[in-house]
């Protein structure tokens, strides 16, 4: 194979790539909406406990916080699903991760990122959530959601114009 054959390949590989750049995004935001929609619905459907939890984990003001994440997870889930204010849902369920490594996770955490459990960081929920999180907030909804669509019947412009896709960086 000549150096010509590769640099066609790899051109026509990239390409295909860019063609599926909307997997990730889409991905990510049915994973973690499913799971931030299932959390708030056992929350609500339990709120006696979630209460007690936060109580017991001396979350300040544990019936408002209580219900107030709950209803965050819910409703946050449902519009990650969808893609709708991926960016602020994200940001916002963001701080619920940080919350929860800070109590309920943390021995786990720390026993996690020291290496001195037998678990790893990928096993810790709240981290792994937080990073896919913190991926939504940076990258957005992506082309399949209803960020996008909004973003083109409004017109302001969307925030995906200053990234550059893999079919791109070799036109």
């Amino acid at each position: 194979m000549g150096a010509s054959t590769i640099r066609k390949a790899s051109h026509q590989g990239l390409k295909l790539l860019g063609y599926l750049d909307w997997v990730p995004g889409l991905l990510t935001r049915l994973v973690v909406g499913f799971a931030f929609f299932d959390a708030g619905k056992g929350k609500l459907a339990n709120m006696e406990n979630t209460v007690n939890f936060f109580a017991e984990l001396n979350i300040p003001f544990p019936e408002l916080n209580a219900a107030f994440v709950a209803r965050l997870e819910y409703y946050g889930g449902m519009l990650l699903l969808i893609g709708l204010l991926t960016r602020v849902v994200a940001l916002l369920l963001s701080s619920t991760m940080i919350v929860a490594l800070l109590t309920a996770d943390r021995q786990t955490f720390i026993d996690a990122f020291t290496r001195s459990g037998e678990i790893g960081l990928s096993d810790v929920s709240p981290f792994v959530l937080g990073v896919l999180l913190s991926w939504l907030v940076i990258r957005g909804a992506g082309a399949i959601s209803l960020d996008t669509l909004l973003n083109r019947i409004i017109g302001t412009g969307t925030p995906e114009k200053g990234r550059v896709t893999a079919a791109e960086t070799t036109a």
